[in-house]
């Protein structure tokens, strides 16, 4: 499904703010993987999902997803089979767009075959309302409000939405519920597991909390350096603890785990 092969990335080559933010970095996932990252700030979490999604080109190695190579391919065009989802609510949406129209410029951007400025039918607008029904917020019965007025928790509810609504072959996300309250945040992740569970989605997720990344998905990542660190999964996961974590990480890297973010993370 997703194959990355020793992909590095330096950015300001040459001058005083040169940084190596991925280096030599393999990882594959197959179909339906769910990989939870975690790391300290700096480590290439972030950096990592840019280069899958084309926010840049790598500097070296190759990134091909369900057999295409799409290590330079730009990313409007990758977005058409990647989704992603952002730590702030403001992005992926149109905030003075209706729903409706949030919906519609989702669901023609990523069906494929579908010319951009196709109409909108009767048909379309009850199956958004559909979908928003699922999310339990009440937004089907406001689908011509303008986005700008939710909050953030319906935003990234809708976003996610918005990022499924056709399904794509691989979800990126970023810290999505890292700027929400924690009861708002726990409800966007109940709904990213139903989602991605239901339409078996291969999903990469960065988040700061160790409890999260070893409940969540099928595989826990910890990087380090621009490097993957630790690579754990089926019932050598299902018996870690955070403690486990912080000791392999110190085994993997040579060094304490210090960014207080994630060691206070509940």
């Amino acid at each position: 499904m997703l194959n990355i092969k020793d992909i590095s990335k330096t950015f300001n080559p040459g001058t005083v703010n040169e940084k190596t933010a991925l280096s030599h970095l393999s990882l594959h996932l197959e179909p339906g993987d769910f990989a939870s990252i975690i790391g300290s700030n700096g480590a290439g979490k972030s950096t990592l999902l840019n280069a899958v999604a084309g926010s840049f080109y790598v500097d070296s190695g190759s990134i091909a997803l369900d057999g295409r190579d799409i290590t330079f391919l730009p990313d409007h065009r990758r977005s058409v089979v990647i989704g992603r989802l952002f730590q702030d609510p403001l992005r992926g949406t149109a905030p003075s767009m209706t729903i409706e129209e949030n919906l519609a410029l989702a669901y023609l951007r990523s069906s494929e075959g579908t010319a951009p400025f196709s109409r909108i039918r009767k048909k379309d607008k009850e199956f958004f309302a559909e979908k928003l029904k699922l999310l339990g917020m009440g937004l089907e019965d406001r689908m011509r409000q303008p986005v700008g007025l939710l909050s953030g928790g319906q935003r990234q509810a809708l976003t996610l939405l918005m990022a499924t609504l056709v399904t794509p072959k691989l979800l990126l996300l970023d810290e999505h519920t890292a700027a929400l309250d924690p009861g708002t945040a726990e409800k966007v992740l109940e709904l990213t597991r139903t989602i991605v569970a239901e339409n078996r989605i291969t999903c990469l997720m960065v988040t700061h909390n160790m409890k999260q990344a070893l409940e969540l998905g099928s595989r826990t990542l910890m990087m380090a350096e621009g490097s993957i660190v630790l690579d754990v999964s089926g019932g050598e996961r299902a018996g870690m603890t955070v403690d486990d974590l912080l000791r392999r990480f110190k085994a993997g890297t040579g060094k304490d785990l210090d960014n207080d973010r994630i060691l206070l993370s509940d």
